[in-house]
């Protein structure tokens, strides 16, 4: 359908002013006048306002690539913009198409269905092996231990290799003034929480569940400023004047609840009435509350000494507490911090490996946890709580600590915390094993299968930006074609189907290099292929020393196939299904 063209190419034109390194920034005026300033194309997208339903539905699925991999969004339109492209091309010259008005369009509306079909069926069982074979032996392996690798030069470490991919992802989202700060603070972000005998997707993952809690914007201040803080910054302020502990151990006990009990509780109504009757029911029932209201004052004395005899000195809240409570825990010389986020309650659970107590008559001994100190800290304009645990070494992780995230402006400090959130999206997915089909599962199970496609789900696999995958997949496809060809007399849509993938697959060098006067990299990058090592395959670059270590995943994942598939089934969107062709490598 022309119009289904029509309304992905409104879209790449969103997203192509913004697309390579020599993009630029989207800046978006709110109604309430705030700015909002951007380079990633999945918050382009999803902040432009469409009223067509084939639009949202692509955006809605840009979006769901972007939330998995954490990147790829402009990359995913614009492919899916030129295999439109290229197969309304092709089904306009078909010869078999007849010229008759209606029964043309019903002919094109099949060839493109059998087309999409054939695609997705190729995706499914050649492609894995094709860029196995072609794209992965020009690519390296890099390790999570490269995080912490700082005992040599960091020009002749993977550590070297690491911060360059990250400084190639950064520059694509923040651009180049501030790539190589932004990635070297997140190379020691992921290395403060590396966990012990655990996998990297594991380490990942917990940065990423809890990244909401281990970040602070701070607006006002320039990017340099940004840094890591030991321990955990609760965002909140102290309820209650807050005692010197320097020199003391810290306890601090979490409640999820209140902790003086309540009369009427949400949605209860007392009723008040006249009458002689009424007069009687309401004296007994004032007399109940008064009795009501001295036992829950002794309830809570005696709840705040079984707090003092645990040395508890430090009480966080989920919910506001009553005066009473503010009042007897500053006579106790208790900290008091109230509405605390469930993710901040819970990152500080996880940390310091207490138990949140939700019967006040219940605080037992594995209820307190022990912190170094309890302090405010103050940042920017605002003052919240500092804590820092006691040495985990001996536990899970090397050192928790939190990210402070500083800019000018509060849209730019939203715009870095973004950043950091996909860079972790996309450290995820590389390092984070795939599912494989029943069909590729089988094909690696057979005893003839290559050392290629036995090591085709091995993460941490990358590969030079600038367009490299795209170009090496081009000329992989098109030798796969003329092979196929010249052995396969029987099938020729095969051929013709692989062509017309390794053609959309150019539009991506082609925008990169399309800015300004560049060269491409695999001609300037020669490489030699070195021995397999410890079942891994070792390469060294020896062009340009930033093309040599600018890396970019490689990792495609297929996770979306059957999804998108399902999504774009109707008639009238058939073709829209093509998204699904394509490796959702990051970009």
């Amino acid at each position: 359908k022309k119009h289904v063209l029509q309304t992905v190419c409104a879209l790449e034109a969103v997203v192509l002013r913004s697309f390579g390194p020599d993009g630029g920034q989207v800046l978006f005026i709110r109604d309430t006048a705030e700015a909002m300033l951007s380079r990633s194309g999945s918050r382009i997208l999803t902040a432009l306002r469409l009223e067509h339903p084939l639009a949202r539905m692509v955006v809605e699925c840009v979006w769901k690539h972007s939330t998995v991999t954490g990147d790829g969004s402009k990359t995913f339109v614009l492919l899916l913009a030129s295999l439109l492209r290229m197969i309304h091309t092709t089904v306009c010259k078909d010869p078999t198409v007849s010229h008759t008005c209606n029964s043309r369009k019903a002919a094109e509306a099949a060839l493109a269905r059998r087309l999409a079909d054939e695609l997705l069926a190729f995706v499914l069982e050649d492609l894995d092996d094709l860029i196995t074979v072609g794209v992965v032996p020009y690519g390296c392996c890099v390790s999570w231990e490269d995080f912490t690798a700082k005992t040599q030069s960091p020009v002749h470490t993977n550590n070297h290799h690491v911060q360059k991919l990250l400084a190639s992802f950064f520059h694509t989202r923040l651009g180049y003034t501030h790539c190589d700060f932004i990635s070297n603070l997140a190379c020691e972000l992921f290395a403060s929480w590396k966990f012990k005998n655990d996998t990297p997707a594991l380490s990942l993952q917990f940065v990423n569940d809890n990244f909401p809690a281990l970040h602070t914007p701070v607006s006002g201040f320039p990017i340099d400023c940004s840094r890591l803080i030991e321990g955990q910054i609760i965002h909140r302020d102290f309820a209650t004047p807050c005692p010197q502990t320097e020199n003391q151990p810290v306890k601090a006990v979490i409640f999820t609840g209140y902790l003086e009990s309540e009369l009427l509780r949400a949605g209860e109504v007392l009723e008040v009435g006249c009458g002689e009757q009424v007069m009687e029911e309401n004296s007994s029932m004032k007399q109940s509350i008064v009795q009501f209201s001295a036992w829950a004052e002794r309830s809570l004395e005696w709840v705040i000494a079984d707090l003092q005899s645990l040395g508890v000195s430090v009480l966080l809240f989920a919910v506001k507490q009553s005066p009473a409570v503010l009042a007897l825990a500053t006579q106790a010389e208790m900290c008091v911090v109230e509405c605390i986020s469930e993710d901040e309650l819970s990152l500080f659970a996880q940390l310091s490996g207490s138990m949140p107590v939700s019967d006040f008559w219940m605080i037992q001994p594995e209820h307190v946890a022990s912190l170094a100190f309890c302090r405010p800290v103050l940042l920017g304009a605002h003052r919240y709580v500092h804590v820092a645990f006691h040495d985990l070494e001996e536990k899970v992780m090397v050192k928790p600590c939190s990210l402070v995230i500083c800019a000018p402006g509060e849209g730019q400090t939203d715009q870095y915390a973004c950043a950091f959130r996909d860079a972790i999206r996309m450290l995820l997915t590389a390092w984070e094993p795939l599912g494989m089909t029943a069909h590729t599962a089988s094909k690696r199970t057979c005893s003839n299968a290559s050392p290629f496609q036995q090591r085709v789900l091995e993460p941490g696999c990358v590969i030079p930006a600038g367009g490299t995958f795209e170009l090496l997949l081009h000329h992989t496809l098109r030798q796969h074609s003329r092979s196929r060809s010249v052995s396969d007399n029987t099938n020729m849509s095969l051929p013709a189907v692989s062509q017309l993938l390794a053609k959309a697959l150019l539009c991506v060098p082609q925008r990169i290099y399309s800015y300004k006067h560049k060269t491409n990299p695999v001609q300037n990058c020669s490489t030699k292929e070195c021995p397999l090592q410890d079942s891994k395959l070792s390469m060294h670059y020896c062009g340009q020393a930033h093309m040599s270590s600018n890396f970019f995943l490689i990792q495609y994942d297929l996770l979306f196939r059957q999804q998108f598939t399902n999504t774009f089934q109707s008639n009238d969107h058939t073709i829209t299904h093509f998204c699904t062709m394509l490796p959702l490598k990051h970009r």
